[in-house]
C-alpha cells in the first residue's frame, strides 16, 4: 500500500491547504483516505486549483492565518492532528520585495505560531515544515547544497525561509527534544515545482498556460537561469513518506535521524533553464514565445541545485518522473481543462494514480515496492 497505509483514517491538518501546493497534498491524503482538515487564508488565485478540485466541501476548511497565534491555537486544539503539514507561506521572491514585512511576518512568525500551537496543545504528532531550496546561503556554484550547508538568502523570501528553519531546529532541540515529548518534527526542502493548477502570476508555467490560451506570444524574463524543475507530486511523495517514517520510527536513534532537515529534488538532469522549459512546454502545446529580460529586474538566482543523497539513504526516497515526464503531465492537465476533455477533479486523480504505478513501477518503498 503507499506510505505503508499510514494515513488512513488518521487526522490530517495542512496550513496552507488552498495553495496549489497545499491543494494537491489533500487531494493526495483524500486518496490515502486521511481525515484532512485545512487552515489557511482564501484561495491566492483565481482560478484556483482549490476551487476547481471542490475541497471546500471533501475536508474541513478552515480559513485563519498563521500570524493568528489564539485562532490558530484553538483549531489545532480542536482537531488534536495526528500529522501537521506546514505549508503555509508567502512564496514568491518578487513579491518579497515589495512586502517583505509581511514575507517575514507570515514565513517566520507563522511557523512560530504553528509549532508554538502544536507544543502548547502537547499531543502526539508528527510535524513535516515545508520551506524551500531557497533557504541556503546561495553562491551559485555548479555542486548541489546539502542539509548541513550555510542557510541564508539573498532576497527577503529567501532569507526569511532560512529564518524558518533555524525557528524550526530551535522549537526541536528546545522543546520537542525533551524526552517524552509526543511530537517528532522534521522540515522539508524543495525547489521550484510544477504541475496542474497552478494559476499564481510571475510564475514561469502558468504564464506560459495564460499566454498559449490566448495564443499569445509567452513573455521569458530570465531564460538562462537555471532551476531544479520537478512536478508537484515529486517533493509530495516526499513530505508523505517523511511523515510517514517518522510516524513508524521505533527507536530514539531512528526518529532522532528523521526528525531533522531533508532536501526533495530532481536528478541532476531536470536542471534546465527557462528557456528549455518553456520549449519542452512547446513541443505539447504549439505556440511561441519572446525575450522579456529587464537588465534593472531585482536579483533572483540563477542557479541552485540540491543533493538528494540524505533522503534516498534514510528514506529510500528518489525522484520517480523525469523532466520530460514532469513537462508531458503539467502540459496534459492544463490542455485537458482547457479543451474540456477532463474536469480537473478528474485529470488531477488521475495523474497521482499514474505516479503512483510508476513508483509501483520503479520499487520506490514510499509505493509499496519492494
Amino acid at each position: 500500500m503507499p506510505f505503508a497505509d499510514v494515513y488512513r483514517a488518521k487526522r490530517v491538518l495542512v496550513t496552507g491547504h488552498t495553495g496549489f501546493k497545499g491543494s494537491w497534498l489533500c487531494e493526495w491524503l483524500l486518496a490515502l483516505g486521511a481525515e484532512v482538515t485545512g487552515y489557511s487564508l482564501p484561495p491566492p488565485t483565481s482560478p484556483s486549483l482549490f476551487v476547481q478540485l471542490g475541497l471546500e466541501g471533501r475536508i474541513r476548511h478552515f480559513e485563519g492565518d498563521v500570524r493568528d497565534l489564539a485562532n490558530l491555537s484553538q483549531i489545532i486544539r480542536e482537531v488534536k492532528p495526528d500529522f501537521v503539514f506546514h505549508l503555509a507561506a508567502q512564496a514568491i521572491v518578487r513579491t518579497s520585495y515589495t512586502l517583505p514585512v509581511e514575507t517575514y511576518a507570515i514565513n517566520v512568525m507563522g511557523t512560530v505560531n504553528v509549532l508554538e500551537a502544536i507544543r502548547s496543545v502537547g499531543s502526539p504528532c508528527v510535524v513535516v515544515a515545508i520551506t524551500t531550496d531557497k533557504c541556503y546561503e546561495n553562491r551559485e556554484w555548479v555542486h548541489s547544497y546539502r542539509e548541513e550547508d550555510p542557510l541564508g538568502g539573498y532576497d527577503p523570501y529567501s532569507s526569511s525561509k532560512g529564518a524558518a528553519e533555524l525557528v524550526i531546529s530551535a522549537y526541536r532541540r528546545s522543546f520537542f527534544s525533551t524526552p517524552g515529548f509526543p511530537v517528532r518534527l522534521a522540515s522539508a526542502r524543495a525547489g521550484n515545482v510544477i504541475g496542474g493548477g497552478d494559476w499564481a502570476s510571475d510564475r514561469i508555467v502558468p504564464d506560459c498556460i495564460r499566454s498559449l490560451q490566448c495564443n499569445e506570444a509567452i513573455p521569458v524574463r530570465n531564460r538562462m537561469a537555471t532551476r531544479p524543475w520537478q512536478h508537484v507530486l515529486e517533493p509530495l511523495s516526499g513530505y508523505l513518506w517523511l511523515g510517514a517514517c517518522l510516524f513508524k520510527a521505533q527507536s530514539s536513534k531512528s526518529t532522532a535521524q528523521l526528525s531533522s532537515a531533508f532536501n526533495f529534488g530532481p536528478p541532476l538532469a531536470s536542471n534546465r533553464t527557462v528557456g528549455e522549459l518553456v520549449q519542452e512546454i512547446l513541443q505539447h502545446w504549439p505556440g511561441h514565445w519572446e525575450d522579456r529580460s529587464k537588465p534593472e529586474a531585482v536579483h533572483e538566482a540563477r542557479l541552485l541545485n540540491l543533493a538528494t543523497d540524505k533522503a534516498h539513504h534514510l528514506l529510500k526516497w528518489q525522484p520517480t518522473w523525469d523532466f520530460a515526464a514532469a513537462i508531458a503531465e503539467t502540459t496534459r492537465w492544463y490542455r485537458d481543462i482547457y479543451l474540456k476533455t477532463a474536469t480537473a477533479p478528474e485529470i488531477t486523480r488521475l495523474q497521482i494514480e499514474g505516479y503512483s504505478k510508476s513508483g509501483i513501477a520503479q520499487g520506490m518503498q514510499w509505493a509499496g515496492g519492494i
